[in-house]
């Protein structure tokens, strides 16, 4: 089972012993009742709840400053690492800093025991199902622009970002998995890929004990797509970028810090590496900005 404990465990006590992760940012900024049993749109942040197949599941919503339900806004979804909860993702990544800015909808669900059914672990709940029904309540109650819906996630949620790619193609427009990728379940069939364009960007860091498999995954990803990679671009600091397209109309890009933790530019005391050379949370959203949902 992946769990990366020596940097994970170290965050789960974090989580355990500093309940004010971000606990100011959760409060709601006034008393209204949830219009769904997807939140109430409106700005800042909420907890929403809602059960499914049986289970209370929880996610963390947030909406820049000035938002209507009027705007079709983008979606992003982002995931967390195991063990972990969205708060963890949302103060690594500083998404919802980058969606004030830039104007898009952010939501942090939260997996049960602390994990995603992803390729490799971490449970066995449909959090494919789940997720789906989380993004259409976004699109039906919060006017989510159905275009430009996103997932990225780190470790065994940049792993589940890939499953959804593959298992909800007509719903996610991109992906960006941060150290984690297309591996475990995923390479063992070969007809295990999207069937609709969903183009990837994703962060391999050179000290990652998985880095040779997701670069393995990634090379099986362009050969199941048939995509035709570009040259590798010499980045500062090292790091180098591949980019491809992808005959469905896709892209993927590909960025290798050889000497990357793991969420590049995050100061994450943890998970984060600062010195990197590039924020991933800024490199991906300018990916997502590019790639609306592509049609055949």
């Amino acid at each position: 089972m992946r769990t990366r404990l020596s940097l994970l465990a170290l965050a789960t006590v974090s989580l355990c012993l500093v309940p004010a992760h971000g606990a100011l940012a959760d409060k709601p900024s006034g008393p209204q009742r949830p219009a769904s049993d997807v939140g109430t749109p409106r700005p800042g942040d909420q907890q929403v709840e809602l059960v499914w197949k049986g289970k209370k599941r929880t996610f963390r919503a947030h909406a820049p400053r000035g938002y209507t339900p009027h705007q079709a806004l983008p979606l992003v979804v982002a995931m967390h690492p195991y063990p972990s909860d969205g708060a963890y993702v949302r103060d690594l990544s500083a998404l919802s800093a980058k969606a004030d800015k830039e104007k898009f909808l952010v939501v942090y669900p939260d997996g049960l025991n602390g994990g995603f059914n992803a390729l490799m672990c971490c449970g066995n709940e449909d959090d494919v199902g789940f997720l789906r029904k989380v993004v259409k309540g976004f699109k039906r109650v919060w006017n989510a622009n159905p275009d430009r819906v996103y997932a990225t996630g780190i470790s065994n949620g940049g792993d589940m970002s890939m499953r959804l790619a593959v298992e909800l193609p007509h719903t996610f427009a991109a992906v960006a998995p941060v150290s984690s990728g297309f591996i475990g379940k995923a390479l063992e069939d070969d007809t295990y890929r999207p069937r609709t364009p969903v183009s990837v960007v994703t962060f391999l860091g050179g000290t990652d004990s998985y880095y040779g498999q997701f670069q393995a995954g990634m090379t099986a990803w362009h050969q199941r797509l048939k995509c035709r990679r570009g040259p590798v671009d010499t980045l500062p600091d090292g790091n180098t970028r591949t980019r491809s397209a992808c005959p469905d109309g896709s892209r993927t890009t590909v960025y290798t810090v050889p000497a990357m933790g793991q969420w590049p530019g995050s100061p994450d005391p943890y998970m984060g590496d600062p010195a990197a050379g590039l924020h991933a949370t800024d490199v991906l959203w300018d990916f997502f900005e590019k790639h609306p949902r592509a049609r055949k």
